[in-house]
């Protein structure tokens, strides 16, 4: 229903604007720290911008740290020169700066992504940076873990679970949908009815069943059970099946299809815009899951990127601010940009009555 007047339609888009800007804060604040210098993360009050502070020290102009808790008077500042290399030989040079003459440029730090990337695998920052040698082990390998590593297996697991969950409830959803059997509905309720067992209740028989596979370590406890169906998935697909006409299923029995071919042939390709919201779910939780890859995985190359990115955080001697806001958005971008990407199908799936009219 549409607001008439126009100050009711003022008074709605207010709200959605704040709210918008409500839930976008977090995400620009990220952004906005991946790409300044460790001294602008914490400063107050607290800067938007990334910016590079230049001054003249012994007649050369070069980039500086305002030390704010030095300062003398408010008509000068206590500089000390930016340099990370001497920063390690505790050469740098300090003076103090007549405000006036200090020059502020907007300068985005993009190189805080590609140090994010190199050490988020255990490599150092003087290793990221290429002024000391890559650690190596005793028969000559580097014991970092590559950032591509991490990335390769959440696609691994993503790409699988997709396929597993979407055939596997599209499978179980017809037979409940289409196909009458005897205790049908009452076994679907009982389906329905695992939707409020919680994970963490299952996490200690799940660990004990993959253990006696052999499985933990492995990347197969995240993928494998997709191919044995999920309640919300198959009630999704089965309420989409439910709406596609009778008829169509009787015309293709007279013509002397099986169940299958009728599965196959007739209600998967109506189907298509809840096999691609099943789909885009899956992949969203695959790709967000912390807990799963936590209980399952135990050496780092089979880390995912939730795990990755939340062992770079307490790695020891802790992480940069800024580094780490660069990791976290190259973690979240595909997310974002997967969901804009189909957020028509999305919609329609979750909307649309299956024949359209």
């Amino acid at each position: 229903m549409q607001p008439r007047t126009p100050i009711a339609r003022l008074v709605i888009y207010s709200l959605l604007v704040a709210l918008s800007a409500v839930f976008l804060f977090p995400l620009l604040w990220l952004l906005a720290t991946s790409l300044k210098p460790i001294e602008q993360t914490m400063a107050l009050p607290p800067t938007w911008v990334p910016r590079a502070c230049y001054a003249t020290i012994n007649g050369q102009r070069m980039e500086v740290t305002l030390d704010h808790e030095v300062s003398e008077s408010p008509e000068t500042w206590h500089v000390t020169e930016r340099s990370p290399t001497k920063m390690r030989t505790k050469e740098l040079a300090t003076a103090v700066v007549p405000r006036s003459e200090i020059e502020m440029e907007l300068k985005p730090r993009w190189e805080n992504y590609r140090i994010a990337l190199a050490t988020m695998g255990g490599r150092s920052i003087e290793e990221a940076e290429g002024t000391v040698a890559k650690r190596e082990t005793g028969i000559g390998q580097d014991t970092a873990v590559n950032f591509v590593v991490f990335l390769r297996n959440t696609l691994l697991v993503c790409g699988l679970g997709v396929i597993g969950a979407v055939f596997s409830n599209a499978i179980i959803a017809y037979g409940f949908a289409k196909i009458r059997w005897k205790g049908r509905d009452a076994l679907f309720a009982v389906t329905l009815a695992t939707m409020m067992i919680p994970f963490p209740v299952l996490m200690v028989p799940l660990y004990g069943v993959f253990k006696s596979l052999g499985w933990i370590g492995t990347l197969q406890p995240l993928w494998v059970p997709a191919f044995f169906g999920a309640a919300f998935n198959i009630f999704l697909m089965r309420q989409f099946f439910r709406t596609i006409p009778e008829e169509l299923s009787e015309a293709a029995r007279i013509d002397g299809c099986s169940e299958w071919q009728i599965f196959w042939r007739i209600i998967l390709p109506l189907s298509k815009p809840v096999l691609a919201c099943v789909a885009l779910f899956h992949f969203l939780s695959a790709w967000n899951d912390f807990l799963g890859p936590l209980l399952f995985l135990t050496r780092k190359h089979t880390f995912t990127l939730a795990l990755a990115l939340q062992n770079y955080q307490s790695q020891a001697g802790g992480v940069q601010w800024h580094h780490l806001m660069a990791a976290s958005a190259v973690v979240i971008a595909p997310i974002i940009v997967l969901f804009f990407c189909t957020q028509k199908t999305f919609i329609q799936g979750i909307t649309t009555t299956g024949v359209k009219g």
